[in-house]
């Protein structure tokens, strides 16, 4: 080892020492960690018009379980996607209108939201060879978060807060994200897998989910249930209150009054995370060991013994988690989960992904007994959307690298939505305190003391 790479790792060597703060003065001063109350319900830090999501009760300052809800502007997300009539085929573009705008909007109105983000998905000249096809990442959400932060330079009035300019830039990022995503995956497959860089120009009058496949597919080619399957997973990402990650950073950004460009590609720096919308990657791998290992996917013993060595941290990645299920506020049930799982479901019966389906409903039913055996721990746990989301794409051949990507252009709305509720309303930069643990003045010792 170089004397270079010896002072290096001398520079880093302490950092849990430095970084390490004692789990017992969260306690002495009754520290709310990621503003969590000890019972896992949320410190109310805001209000919210936009969105309510529900999975419990407080009954005598005692949470007690209940049957999930989500509901955007007042409107149940069931009643949002329950019907298949003609008219409202794709619901994406009605939703993402009643997030930005507070209303269902009538035909009239929607045909011409609808007209207004076919005229938003042109690039600026350049854009995708000096953004997207230069020096492409590996991962697509970073190129999302730089790509907003540069169409900034293309505003010749990004610095304007008004009504009027943030709802132009939220349409935009919506419109262009999409093509933004699938462009950059095929830059990305071009670079690191030297595969040939596919680039389908958008068809006018297609919808959100119809332009993305018909970019993200070399022959142009899905079906109407493969479109309107991937339009129901949008809507479902579309919002999910003021309290999470992504959003919640929204919320912080627009508050300290910078510009949506910034706002929104923090937004996405945080959606990327392993513990916010990248754990459906983590889902996925596990599920994929789980169906290496498990001889017959219908034995319910064979599985259960499997999510037994998860638990006891002897598989997978030995954290004891099993993911896709359990929610930070979804008790008994998850309705996006609810929503996901019956499509799915659809999609399988009597086709190749049958057995996997009843595999992954298994893991669901199976998970919280295993953990009441093993750890004793009885929690009200219920299957996430991530339990479902990714195999739900497999089956659409939609690969693993837009996973989070699709999550992102899908949160656009709802991440817009809390940014103009925010500036409306919030009124006061978001500052929560941080307690010292360090007790008095330490004094200061001259260098050639030390």
């Amino acid at each position: 080892m170089s004397d270079e790479k010896e002072r290096k790792i001398a520079l880093y060597e302490n950092f849990k020492a430095i970084n390490a703060i004692d789990a017992a003065y969260y306690d002495q001063y009754d520290v709310k960690r990621g503003l969590r109350n000890a019972d896992g319900t949320g410190v109310v830090a805001g209000l919210t018009n936009i969105a309510n999501v529900h999975g419990y009760v407080v009954s005598d300052n005692e949470k007690i379980a209940d049957e999930g809800s989500l509901r955007y502007r007042g409107y149940d997300v069931y009643d949002l996607l329950g019907t298949d009539a003609a008219e409202r085929r794709f619901n994406f573009e009605e939703v993402a209108y009643l997030l930005l705008m507070g209303e269902l909007p009538t035909k009239d109105q929607l045909d011409r939201f609808v007209s207004v983000l076919d005229a938003e998905r042109e690039l600026p000249n350049g854009f995708t060879a000096s953004m997207i096809m230069r020096d492409t990442p590996p991962d697509i959400m970073n190129v999302l978060a730089r790509s907003i932060l540069l169409l900034y330079a293309y505003d010749q009035d990004a610095e304007d807060r008004s009504p009027h300019h943030e709802i132009h830039t939220a349409i935009s990022l919506i419109s262009r994200l999409p093509r933004i995503m699938v462009l950059t995956y095929y830059a990305k497959r071009a670079r690191y897998n030297n595969e040939s860089m596919i680039m389908h120009r958008f068809i006018p009058g297609q919808s959100t989910a119809e332009t993305i496949l018909s970019m993200l597919r070399p022959d142009r080619s899905f079906t109407q249930e493969e479109a309107r399957m991937l339009d129901i997973m949008l809507c479902l990402h579309a919002e999910h209150g003021g309290g999470n990650n992504s959003t919640f950073t929204t919320r912080v950004l627009t508050s300290a009054d910078t510009d949506p460009y910034s706002t929104y590609a923090a937004a996405m720096g945080s959606l990327k995370g392993s513990k916010h919308g990248g754990a459906n990657h983590k889902v996925l791998a596990m599920q994929q060991e789980i169906k290496e290992n498990v001889s017959d996917w219908s034995n319910d013993d064979e599985v259960a013994a499997y999510l037994a060595r998860i638990v006891n941290k002897q598989a997978y990645d030995k954290t004891g988690l099993v993911y896709g299920m359990g929610h930070a506020v979804y008790t008994k049930s998850d309705p996006r989960a609810v929503v996901c799982k019956r499509f799915a479901e659809e999609l399988a019966t009597g086709t190749e992904y049958e057995a996997e389906f009843n595999l992954l409903r298994s893991i669901e039913r199976l998970a919280s007994e295993v953990i009441l055996r093993e750890k004793g721990t009885s929690k009200d746990m219920c299957a996430n959307i991530d339990m479902y989301s990714g195999f739900v794409y497999s089956m659409m051949g939609i690969p693993e690298d837009l996973f989070t990507p699709l999550f992102a252009c899908a949160r656009m709305p709802g991440w817009a939505a809390h940014r103009f509720e925010e500036i409306v309303s919030g009124k006061r930069i978001i500052r929560p305190a941080y307690k010292s643990t360090r007790g008095g003045k330490r004094p200061y010792v001259p260098m050639n003391e030390r």
